[in-house]
């Protein structure tokens, strides 16, 4: 801000007889400016809660795996109680966990390794 007041003082641009046109530049100049600084505040959120989530994620869809390989169960013995249909669901479906788990990982850690001078754009 101080740059453009010293480009202006020195190259004495041909405005309106006004004291306060610097006062004002100024005020809107720091409008600017907090006008940027809550988008970063924003951005910065928003990618804090992308990683919450991604690691909910992982850790959700690795504890389900788990949970399908700990607990092996033959779907024709399925009861009728909802950890039966889980177990029954995380059984037949284990193979794809696996994946959806392994694709998780690899996107945190794509965020993880993003400097903040190239964001991901969604």
């Amino acid at each position: 801000m101080e740059q453009l007041e010293d480009f202006l003082r020195n190259n004495k641009p041909v405005v309106k007889d006004d004291p306060t046109f610097l006062l004002k530049t100024r005020q809107r100049m720091e409008a600017v400016e907090g006008i940027k600084a809550e988008v970063d505040r924003q951005r910065s959120h928003g990618c804090k809660a992308l990683i919450v989530a991604l690691i909910v994620g992982l850790a959700v869809g690795s504890a389900a795996t788990a949970i399908a390989y700990l607990y092996p169960v033959d779907a024709n013995s399925v009861g009728e109680g909802l950890l039966d249909s889980v177990r029954a669901f995380l059984t037949t479906w284990k193979q794809y966990l696996i994946y959806i788990v392994a694709v998780l990982a690899i996107t945190l850690g794509l965020v993880l390794t993003r400097s903040s001078k190239n964001p991901i754009r969604l």
